[in-house]
């Protein structure tokens, strides 16, 4: 019934365990990337769905049988992925990837208590080279957009040296209206370079002559030290974060809660009662209330009139993206004080769709929790070849940190003349030159061994090394 994939001489070999959110997308994404990819899956109708869609040999079975295992030739894979929903076969299975020789094991588990940085048991222990935490890996990240600005998505790249700025492009901006050569040219003093630009559900190709336009996303590239001046001309104001609502007492919101309430003032709505009497056990620093998050009034009793930023983190996407509307217009500063500052949402949601769309509609960021893991696990995966890789929240494209090898095809002209080469698929964010990391223009040349900040398609990752390498 379903297909069977024989491995291509010289591509490393995956073998996937589980077809559920994060198996999916990783599956997905590895096949693009050029990998061998083999999935062992139970459950008939995820493997209904993969069959005609995805170019990876699919195996119906149990990923605890060693017979499974046979059949995929185990012993022939580079790389084990154990992302089943069964945090215990996960962690059994990276065992049994080692008694097969599988070089490298990456197991999703839930519980913390199972954690390289402070857990009962590491890595290690388990016979994993990575233990990936989707829940964890969602929490922290929402932290850091709170933590950053507020809302307005900073993406840290090359150790933090250079950044990617999310601006959310009003009628009053100065940069409102004006293509994007004319940017350029209005502001040639400050080194940045714009690297995406999203509009509705469609991430724009950049040109000269794209003229920007109210409701745009801009995602704009700059050293650090610049960023604060990048923000000042394109009329982003900073604020100070006081006061955080979250709405969901689940993994995630729970841990966001601990992570936030030591710094600001934390609320948390939960609608099931047993759960609020254990958070208000659990959470010291944050007050608990039982209600519907999704009700105008519980919103308002709580005090929504008076937060900076809402969080929705409820297993239901509807009710986290209604939520966060709700929530937007009933923050909305404008709406008392017109000199006050717009309160911001962010909103957790399981479907890849949703992730742009939900911005479209009027949230500041929608993050999807097997994304995020994916990601975590792809740069792993990756950092052999790649020095960094980050995803940018709301358009289809990542920023990847590589080196120029002597005599790669980007070392033989400037960037103008590689702007036909690349397609309008990937583009050169940064170049790092004499111990600094200089904003690529036009007349920049790559050198053999500089390191490179890209930014390209998720689907033209696998491209990379044939512009790179020699």
């Amino acid at each position: 019934m379903f297909k069977k994939q024989k491995h291509k001489k010289g591509v490393e070999s995956v073998l996937v365990l589980g077809l559920g959110g994060i198996g999916s997308y990783l599956a997905k994404r590895l096949v693009h990337e050029g990998y061998a990819v083999t999935v062992i899956e139970n459950n008939r109708e995820p493997l209904r769905q993969a069959d005609g869609n995805l170019d990876a040999r699919l195996i119906k079975g149990d990923a605890m049988s060693v017979a499974c295992w046979q059949e995929a030739d185990a012993r022939k894979m580079d790389l084990l992925l154990a992302v089943t929903d069964n945090d215990a076969v996960n962690m059994v299975a990276s065992m049994i990837g080692h008694r097969f020789g599988i070089r490298r094991k990456i197991a999703r588990v839930r519980s913390l208590e199972f954690d390289d940085r402070d857990g009962s048991f590491s890595s290690r222990d388990l016979r994993t080279d990575l233990l990936i935490h989707p829940e964890e890996v969602a929490a922290q990240e929402i932290h850091r957009l709170v933590a950053r600005t507020a809302g307005n998505d900073v993406i840290e790249i090359a150790d933090g040296q250079c950044q990617v700025v999310t601006i959310p492009v009003q009628a009053s901006s100065p940069i409102a209206h004006r293509t994007l050569a004319e940017v350029a040219q209005l502001y040639s003093g400050l080194p940045f370079r714009m690297v995406a630009c999203a509009r509705g559900i469609r991430t724009l190709t950049l040109q000269g002559n794209l003229e920007i336009l109210p409701q745009d996303q801009i995602f704009i590239m700059a050293r650090r030290e610049d960023v604060p001046q990048l923000m000042q001309m394109a009329g982003v104001e900073k604020h100070t974060l006081h006061r955080v609502m979250i709405l969901g007492g689940g993994l995630v919101g729970r841990r966001v809660a601990e992570l936030l309430g030591k710094s600001v003032k934390v609320k948390l709505i939960e609608r099931d009662a047993r759960t609020c009497d254990e958070l208000s056990d659990h959470l010291r620093h944050a007050e608990v209330l039982h209600g519907d998050g999704s009700d105008a009034d519980v919103l308002a009793m709580a005090g929504i009139l008076e937060m900076d930023i809402f969080i929705a983190t409820t297993g239901s996407d509807e009710t986290n993206i209604v939520s966060c509307l709700l929530a937007k217009h009933l923050m909305n500063r404008q709406n008392r004080d017109p000199k006050g500052s717009q309160g911001k949402t962010i909103a957790m949601v399981n479907k890849e769709d949703y992730v742009v769309l939900a911005t479209t509609i009027g949230l500041d960021i929608a993050l999807n929790k097997k994304m995020l893991a994916g990601s975590e696990i792809l740069r792993f995966i990756r950092r052999g070849e790649l020095l960094s890789v980050a995803r940018l929240h709301g358009v289809a494209a990542e920023a990847v940190e590589v080196v120029a090898s002597p005599g790669s095809r980007v070392t033989r002209q400037p960037l103008s003349k590689l702007r036909s080469l690349f397609d309008g698929k990937m583009l050169v964010g940064g170049v790092r030159r004499n111990g600094q990391w200089e904003i690529g223009q036009g007349d920049t040349q790559i050198g053999p061994g500089e390191r490179v900040i890209m930014v390209c398609h998720p689907r033209s990752l696998k491209d990379l090394p044939g512009f790179f390498s020699d």
